[in-house]
Parts: structure tokens; C-alpha cells; sequence
């Protein structure tokens, strides 16, 4: 079963990163299948939307299956198909071998609790208004922290040991590398090298995520992660894999405890914690004595509960209480930001910071690489939302991929010819930097490129 888990883990992570890889403009306005497929069967990003925004999309119906599967199975999705959960094992599996640390030296019972308080904040949150599922989501954190915080390193890197062998013009290798490279722009690399304003404080923030499971094998899904902490909720009574450890047999070992992957403590018997129980049979596979086994049953064999402490749960919510009014003060209720333009498609603003989860799949769709992350245009509630920057990227005019892979409905889905009537922002000039103007002499640049048949820009002599 340990075997069967990887290969399910690198199965869904390849085609995590594949789709990942599809969602990028292909010469065409069609995409098939992008890698929100994943945030599709997510319960967190579809619960709290529905919290925050008070709509149901249809295709959030899918994260039912991962619901059924966890009453089942318990946390089945955590141990063998979250892409950011493959990540901290991978992660894990170099600590004990590379760093000659065991399993037993990264445990933090004490902490176990963390990731059920920072539910209650999210879910809290959400009921009053602030959709804060997005940052701390696993799958959404993984989108994001790739498309705009490692996505653009690697292209980069390619990029330039493409560049660097075809200027060294090498018989016969050189063309070959050069047919490559060609094949790969628009497949697996992006037409232009993408470019975002907060890539390094983002991929920053994820080789932290990542590089927790150095102090605790998947620290993050152990302690941090909110999505878990729900699927734990969902899957306490879990039908059909439940530990059991028989006390006769058992020779106190504890090697159950040191490859448990989720921290659950099969032992002693009767101890083991059913929300933290990942499903990844290690327990099993590695007890000398069989006494170890994972068997459907209606009876509890283990004691399934976190120790919760009331007053840290109402903490946790008060402080979302305070947090959802501290993050919508700004000049940004008052007065939109000059420079906050939403994508084409895009829902009212103050509906659009409830639905948006900072999933980051606009921008890594977008071709012209306009679409940047918010820092401070649209408050604290509007963070890592999506905004046009038109100094690094114009909205391409026959363009309508963002709105096809929001997963959420906060850019809602739009044809190319919708796309066209939308107004997301007027052009002016500016009659001091204006070279027919200033200099007084012809220029019709920006006509030449204005797309509109008929021209919103014309120019008249006088």
C-alpha cells in the first residue's frame, strides 16, 4: 500500500503540473483542461465562497467527490493527492535521508491544534465578508507560489541555456537545440518571459511553506493547513480505514508513530488521532509484529480528536472578527485606487474581493503578462487579486483566457466577442508628452494599434 500511495502522489503531481503547464496560451482562445481543475474539487475554496459570496457555481459540486471520499476514507486527499502535500513528503523523505534526522525528531503534538484555529479564522472571516480561504488553501498556495513565483525562474533559466548554446554555434548541436527550443515556446514555456512585481517575496514565502517539512516531515499538512484541518473535521469517523492496534501483539515499538506521515499516534492503542490520519498505511507496512491493522468497522479504535481548547476557538474567531473590518479600512473604500483595473469580465469590486481565492490562474494564463498581483491598490482584503498593469502588458484585444479558468466566478466566463464591448478602462493623452502635440510633429502610433474597427483614436489635421 506505501508503494501504491507514491505512485498515486507522483501520478497527481505530474498531472498537477501539466495541467499547470496547459494553462498558457497555445496560439489559441481554447485550453482545454487548466489545472483549476484541482481548485474544482476543493471543499475549502468551495465552502467559503459560498460563505463569502453567497453563490453556489455548479462546478463546486465536484468537491462533493472529495467530501464522499474522506467520510470514507478520512484523509485520503492530504496523503495521496494534494500536489502541496507530495511537495512536503518529497521534502520530508530528503530530511531523513540526506540530513540523518528521524521521523521521531520533527514531532509537535502541541501543534496540532494550530491548523483547526486557523479554520475557524477563515470560516469566520468568510460569514462577515472577507474571503481569506485563498492564501492559506493548498492548492490555491501552490498556483499561485508557481505561476508567479518560480514559473518565471524557470523560464528564465531555460531561456538563457538556450540562448547560451546557440551562441556558441556548435555543428550540428546548435540547430537541433535551436528546433527545441522552438517546439517548446508556447508548449511548455510562455510566449514572452513573464514577468511579476512580487515574484520574489512570493516564491520567498513558498520555499518557507516547503522548507518547514526540514523541522517536521510535512509540517505544513500537520499543523498549518486549513484545508486538512477540514478534511480532519469531515473524515473523525471514517468507515473504512480505521487503525486498530492489537495490545497483545504490540512490542512498544513506536515505529508506527515514527513513520505515521500525519502525526496520528496509533500508539499506544486506542490512542490513535482519526483527524490526522493521512491514510498512508505506513503504520502498518513497517510494525515487526503485524499487530497493526487497517480494517472498515462502526466501532471508534481510536480516540479521533485534537485537544481544542475552547477559549483559543472563540480567540480564533473574535480575531476574525476584528480582522474582517481592520482589513476593509482604507483609501480604497473611499476612493478606488487610480490604477486598480480589473481584468475584462470581472464581477463589481466589492463582490470581487469576496469571490476572488488569489489563485494566481489569470495571471499565469494571461499572454501579454499584464495581469500583476495586488500589493496595496485594492486594500488588505484585495492582496494577490488580479489587476491590469498596462506599463508591462496590454489586454489583448481577441483574448478571453483569464475568464476561463477563474474558479470562482470572480472573472466571470466571457466570449471574445462580449470580451470586446467591455470597458475596463478609458485612454486620455497626455498633451505634454504627446509628440504631435509637444513637438508638433506626426504620429499616428497609437491609432495604428488601437484594436476597435473603428477606431477609437482618430487624428485630424488642422
Amino acid at each position: 500500500m506505501k508503494n501504491l500511495r507514491r505512485a498515486s502522489q507522483i501520478v497527481f503531481l505530474i498531472l498537477f503540473l501539466f495541467l499547470f503547464i496547459q494553462t498558457e496560451y497555445k496560439g489559441k482562445n481554447e485550453l482545454g483542461l487548466p489545472v483549476r481543475f484541482f481548485l474544482d474539487f476543493d471543499p475549502l475554496i468551495a465552502l467559503s465562497s459560498l460563505l463569502t459570496a453567497h453563490t453556489v457555481r455548479l462546478i463546486f459540486l465536484l468537491s462533493l467527490a472529495t467530501i464522499a471520499l474522506t467520510l470514507l476514507f478520512g484523509r485520503v486527499f492530504c496523503g495521496w493527492v494534494c500536489p502541496l502535500g507530495t511537495l512536503n513528503t518529497a521534502i520530508g523523505y530528503f530530511r531523513m535521508r540526506r540530513l540523518k534526522l528521524s521521523l521521531s525528531e520533527g514531532r509537535y503534538p502541541g501543534f496540532r491544534p494550530l491548523k483547526y484555529y486557523i479554520l475557524v479564522f477563515i470560516l469566520v472571516a468568510a460569514v462577515f465578508g472577507w474571503n481569506a480561504a485563498g492564501f492559506l488553501d493548498p492548492i490555491s498556495l501552490t498556483i499561485r507560489s508557481l505561476a508567479i513565483g518560480f514559473n518565471p525562474v524557470v523560464n528564465k533559466m531555460v531561456r538563457s541555456f538556450f540562448e547560451f548554446t546557440y551562441a556558441l554555434q556548435i555543428p550540428g548541436i546548435s540547430p537541433a537545440l535551436d528546433a527545441v527550443y522552438s517546439a517548446m515556446i508556447g508548449t511548455v514555456l510562455a510566449f514572452e518571459q513573464p514577468v511579476f512585481l512580487q515574484m520574489i517575496l512570493v516564491g520567498v514565502l513558498f520555499a518557507i511553506v516547503l522548507g518547514l517539512s526540514l523541522l517536521a516531515p510535512r509540517f505544513w499538512c500537520r499543523y498549518l493547513c486549513p484545508l486538512g484541518a477540514l478534511l480532519g473535521l469531515i473524515g473523525t469517523k471514517q468507515a473504512l480505514a480505521r487503525v486498530d492496534v492489537d495490545g497483545e501483539k504490540c512490542i512498544s515499538c513506536q515505529k508506527c508513530n515514527v513513520s505515521c506521515q500525519g502525526d496520528a499516534t496509533p500508539f499506544p492503542a486506542g490512542d490513535w488521532a482519526s483527524r490526522e490520519c493521512l491514510t498512508c498505511f505506513n503504520c502498518r507496512d513497517v510494525c515487526p509484529a503485524e499487530a497493526v491493522t487497517i480494517h472498515p468497522t462502526t466501532v471508534r479504535t481510536g480516540s479521533g480528536n485534537v485537544d481544542l481548547q475552547r477559549r483559543w476557538i472563540l480567540t480564533s474567531g473574535l480575531a476574525a472578527l476584528v480582522a474582517v473590518p481592520a482589513v476593509g479600512i482604507g483609501g480604497h473604500r473611499k476612493r478606488t485606487h487610480p490604477l486598480l483595473i480589473r481584468p475584462p469580465g470581472a464581477i463589481p469590486e466589492e463582490q470581487f474581493v469576496k469571490t476572488c481565492v488569489k489563485c494566481g490562474e489569470c495571471m499565469k494564463v494571461c499572454l501579454t503578462n499584464g495581469l500583476q498581483p495586488t500589493f496595496s491598490e485594492a486594500g488588505a482584503e484585495g492582496l494577490w487579486t488580479p489587476i491590469l498593469v498596462p506599463r508591462l502588458g496590454y489586454c489583448e484585444y481577441n483574448c478571453n483566457l483569464c475568464s476561463q479558468v477563474c474558479p470562482t466566478g470572480a472573472i466571470r466566463e466571457i466570449t471574445v466577442e462580449e470580451k470586446k464591448e467591455i470597458r475596463i478602462g478609458l485612454a486620455f493623452i497626455d498633451k505634454n508628452r504627446c509628440i504631435p502635440y509637444f513637438l508638433g510633429r506626426n504620429c499616428i502610433v497609437c491609432e495604428e494599434h488601437c484594436p476597435v474597427p473603428d477606431k477609437a483614436i482618430v487624428f485630424i489635421e488642422e
